[in-house]
This record gives structure tokens, C-alpha cells and sequence, in this order.
């Protein structure tokens, strides 16, 4: 078993609730974290036989391009499309990080996390 870690993908995007930010957007970090059984690429040496994380970075600038309310749903499409596409993904979990978010207040970023696995995955 094993586990990869794509760490602060620095994207722009236009999330939020509020109409300014569906107009301005803002800064957001994310991290995806991906487990799998990594036995066959170590062996191989392939990469056809491991989980890319070309592939992982490309499926989340996607998906944080699309406008929503809620980084929940982003959050959301972000896994279902992790462990459609790449099916070797046993459980995957996504952090979305709003920087500097417009709450009144100074704060650094809010964060969601959210997991997900397979449905043939028990653990």
C-alpha cells in the first residue's frame, strides 16, 4: 500500500457565495492525497502501473476552473472525477484552502477536507 501527496496547487479561481467573488475570485491552495497499491509499479518500473500526478494536478486545475458556491462541491467533483479516472485510487482526500478569505477578519486561509473511496474499497 502507499500514498501520494500532491502538496499547495496554487490556482486562481472565482468560488464563493458572495457576488464580488464570483467577480474578483481569489487565491486557493489545494492538496490532494491519493492511496493505492503501489506493489505493481514498484516492480515494473511503468508508470502505466502507478497513480500520475500529472493526471491528479490536471484533474483538479479542472475542476477548480468550474464556478461554485460551495468549495464542498468542488470538492466533490474533484474525487469523483480522482477515483473515476484513475482507478487504481483506493481512498482519496482533498483539501481546498480559500486564502485570505472575505470574513471581516485576518485570517490567513478556511479550509475544507473531504474523503472518498472506491466502492469496492472496505478499509
Amino acid at each position: 500500500m502507499g500514498q501520494i501527496k500532491i502538496n499547495k496547487i496554487q490556482l486562481y479561481a472565482n468560488h464563493g457565495c458572495l457576488e464580488e467573488e464570483s467577480k474578483i475570485g481569489s487565491m486557493y491552495e489545494v492538496v490532494v492525497t491519493a492511496k493505492a497499491d503501489f506493489s505493481k509499479a514498484a516492480q515494473s518500473d511503468d508508470l502505466a502501473d502507478a497513480v500520475d500526478y500529472v493526471h491528479l494536478n490536471k484533474i483538479v486545475k479542472e475542476q477548480m476552473a468550474i464556478r461554485s458556491a460551495l468549495l464542498e462541491h468542488v470538492a466533490k467533483r474533484i474525487l469523483d472525477k480522482m477515483l473515476k479516472e484513475i482507478p487504481l485510487i483506493q481512498k482519496a482526500k482533498v483539501q481546498i484552502s480559500k486564502i485570505n478569505p472575505p470574513i471581516g477578519g485576518n485570517v490567513a486561509d478556511v479550509s475544507i477536507i473531504m474523503t472518498k473511496k472506491q466502492k469496492h474499497y472496505k478499509k
